[in-house]
């Protein structure tokens, strides 16, 4: 085989071997039952689900927490897939939004709705934590709004609100019908990044929790719901019957957070996370320390083991989505430039895939492949199709009609062309669409933490809720380096593996 032949294989082969198997959890020794308990991307759902998984443990469970799933749809069709086991939820987001349709109109038929999925809600864990509309104070009370129906004599506010609340049943539709707001500047951002708005003069109404620490920090005035339309909360575990047989234990140990759970004490550690810059795991085994007497201290992971193990999913992700895309885009390029007509098809196919927004491909991907790894590893191959087969066609497509020519003078097959000919003279083209896909690999696999993938995703989107530089930095400077060592990485190999003479660019002052 040519050396320029050589090269292709080898950086397949070297992209396989390095993306080896699939991780195992690190609780795989334990000989306990497994739960895996999801929660949303906000902190109060993560310290819940920490608090359930330490009271889980505690009961000889082995724990897997997939935490930050994202909003509440992909955290309740991750249950009804069976990739969760149990996860923190509110009473009326499940009667006025989950089953919205269904009629929920009191506990039994709520009861009754759930059972007939195989699930089962526990009671209140004490505390209620409703929608609200919140202001800065300074701007409330010199605009003299204190009621949310006094909104509507200031039709020129900014409201900046979730995208979750605005898509919700009971959210902007319906509070904008209730209280006829007629608000023409309605912006969807993202919950936490709204409190930075609000405090920035950005915006100036936002949605909020009740329980948010930021509401008594910033100075917030929590608008009056005088028409009654926010309707209490009241937080809950929901959770697979299956449990019942399966971890008796661990389950009985999860529902001891029934009513044991205040409203001012669930505050008071949202702000400890938010503003003291400790970990969710912490301040939940410290309530759990102190509540129920289980003393289960946290490990705190340094710096550099977290960078280690965040680094192993990554290459995880990129290197097994890269290498079932080289296996898959190269012939798709050889089909492309040898059978023009089919090749505007594929181009064309895999141009569309391109243009899917990167989160939307992965929300996708969750129905066939549910949560984790194996939906991100599915989006980032179909992302990494079109730079290796545009590449590939456009390697092979120019080639000088004459050493064609001659190859079929010579008698050579097709496929002997392929291999000898085409394939080596296209190398370097290859090579440099295999390159392409990779950095973008690296840069859209830290989307992947949205649906529990990990990587260098995960302190990203932590940092971002927590508003937390060096989180952020945490994960998003490791992944530019990263992609930058892969272009050196391709660069080497191009000029290890690629003849010389196939290197050479032209003299341009010929």
């Amino acid at each position: 085989m040519k050396p320029s032949c050589k090269s292709i294989v080898f950086i397949a082969l070297l992209v396989a071997a390095l993306a080896g198997p699939a991780s195992t959890s690190a609780n795989a020794a334990n000989s306990g039952p497994e739960i895996r308990i999801g929660s949303k991307k906000f902190t109060e759902s993560v310290i819940l689900a920490e608090m359930a998984a330490s009271l889980a443990a505690s009961a000889g469970a082995t724990v897997i927490h997939r935490q930050e799933l994202g909003g509440t749809r992909l955290v309740w069709d991750a249950l009804l897939a069976h990739e969760i086991d149990v996860y923190p939820e509110y009473a009326g987001t499940l009667a006025r939004e989950i089953l919205a349709n269904e009629h929920v109109v009191d506990e039994q038929s709520l009861e009754g709705a759930l059972a007939k999925r195989g699930l089962r809600v526990s009671r209140s864990l004490g505390f209620n934590d409703s929608y609200a509309l919140g202001m800065m104070r300074q701007t409330a009370e010199r605009l003299r709004i204190s009621k949310i129906s006094d909104l509507a004599r200031h039709p020129s506010l900014r409201f900046g609100m979730s995208d979750e609340f605005l898509d919700r049943a009971d959210g902007w539709p319906a509070l904008h019908s209730a209280y006829g707001l007629s608000a023409p500047d309605v912006r969807g951002v993202d919950h936490d990044i709204a409190y930075k708005g609000l405090v920035d003069g950005a915006i100036d109404v936002i949605d909020l929790y009740t329980t948010d620490a930021e509401i008594g920090r910033y100075q917030i005035q929590v608008l009056e719901d005088d028409r009654r339309h926010f309707l209490d909360n009241e937080a809950v575990l929901i959770y697979r019957i299956d449990l019942e047989q399966s971890a008796p234990n661990a389950l009985r140990a999860m529902l001891q957070l029934q009513g044991r759970i205040k409203d001012s004490a669930m505050v008071e550690m949202n702000g400890t996370v938010k503003f003291e810059q400790r970990t969710e795991a912490d301040v939940a085994a410290q309530f759990v320390a102190t509540n129920f007497g289980i003393a289960n201290p946290t490990h705190n992971e340094g710096l550099a083991a977290r960078l280690l193990r965040r680094t192993g999913e990554h290459l995880r992700l990129t290197l097994l989505s890269l290498a079932a895309a080289i296996a898959v885009a190269l012939p798709l390029g050889v089909v492309a430039a040898w059978r023009p007509t089919f090749g505007h098809i594929i181009l064309a196919l895999v141009s569309i895939v391109q243009t899917i927004p990167s989160l939307a491909l992965l929300v996708f991907m969750i129905p066939l492949l549910g949560i984790g790894a194996l939906p991100a590893i599915a989006a980032l191959f179909l992302y990494s199709l079109l730079p290796i087969v545009r590449n590939t066609a456009s390697g092979i497509m120019n080639i000088p009609l004459s050493i064609h020519n001659s190859a079929v003078a010579l008698g050579l097959t097709p496929m002997r062309r392929l291999r000898l000919i085409e394939i080596p003279l296209a190398s370097p083209t290859i090579l440099a669409g295999i390159k392409t896909a990779a950095v973008i690999n690296v840069g859209t696999a830290t989307l992947g933490a949205l649906i529990g993938a990990g990587g260098y995703g995960q302190p990203i989107l932590t940092g971002i809720r927590l508003d937390n530089f060096n989180l952020i930095l945490e994960g998003a400077a490791p992944a530019a380096l990263l992609a930058l060592f892969v272009e050196g990485l391709f660069e080497l190999a191009e000029r290890r593996l690629v003849p010389r003479g196939l290197r050479l660019r032209p003299n341009r002052s010929a």
